[in-house]
């Protein structure tokens, strides 16, 4: 019985290096992206190997959606090498970054680097990636809270992550004929670096979200990792073309 793989974008640090780690402790094996970090995603690797799982990083400009076939090529000599295969199992789109500007100060360039990482890119890495997925896998695209609930300031990065909620519906429906199914999930705050890592080194800013929380804490890593490797799993087989939020109760 061979291992699943799954392919994870920006897995060599925050929230795709908790998804990364805790897929390969279900021995979920491991193909994980970076754009610069190289010495953490080989750090990565080297903990997932440890945890008897096989994995490889390669590199990945998630915004060059030109760069995309040579990496789908990539992609596909890994499989042949690493593993004799010729499909990955499970895709995370989860490469990506922050803006906070409100809508009188974002500048038509920062608009056009969120489009072209967040909707764009995962638009057309995906479906440059849809011939090396086996049939009956999964796919996790990372949308946000912002896109249910308005903070100032997070305008832009909000109306992308609504996109990537639309287009995840229409995955699970268009990849239905092979088995694929498609789900989103929507993380609160987390104490990362995202951002500048305001929300994890700001005490008021992080006191501010958790009096604003059910659960009474901001998110940590530990927290979105875990419902993504559920969400990419068989136990959560029935689930498809479904919005998961994973906030801990914010803004209810």
């Amino acid at each position: 019985m061979h291992n699943k793989i799954a392919l994870i974008t920006g897995g060599s640090r925050g929230l795709g290096r908790d998804a990364a780690l805790k897929l390969a402790a279900r021995g979920v094996d491991l193909i994980i992206t970076y754009q610069q970090q190289a010495a953490a995603a080989d750090a990565v690797v080297a903990d997932a190997i440890a945890l008897g799982v096989r994995a490889v990083a390669l590199q990945l400009d998630a915004g060059n959606s030109a760069g995309f076939t040579d990496f789908a090529a990539r992609v596909q000599d890994a499989l042949h090498t690493h593993w004799q295969r010729e499909h990955f199992d499970y895709l995370l789109n989860n490469a990506g970054g922050g803006l906070h500007a409100s809508v009188a100060e974002t500048s038509e360039a920062q608009f056009d680097e969120l489009v072209s990482v967040h909707l764009k890119g995962v638009f057309f890495l995906t479906q440059k990636l849809l011939p090396l997925i086996a049939d009956g896998g999964r796919i996790l695209n990372v949308s946000s809270g912002l896109a249910r609930f308005s903070l100032p300031g997070s305008s832009a990065y909000a109306m992308m992550k609504g996109g990537i909620e639309v287009f995840t519906r229409y995955l699970a429906v268009e990849l239905g004929p092979r088995r694929i199914a498609a789900n989103v999930i929507a993380p609160g705050a987390i104490a990362t670096d995202f951002r500048g890592g305001a929300v994890r080194d700001n005490p008021q800013i992080n006191a501010m979200i958790a009096g604003q929380t059910a659960l009474g804490r901001v998110g940590q890593p530990d927290d979105i990792g875990k419902v993504m490797a559920f969400l990419l799993s068989d136990e959560a087989g029935w689930l498809n073309g479904q919005r998961v939020e994973a906030s801990g109760g914010i803004h209810l």
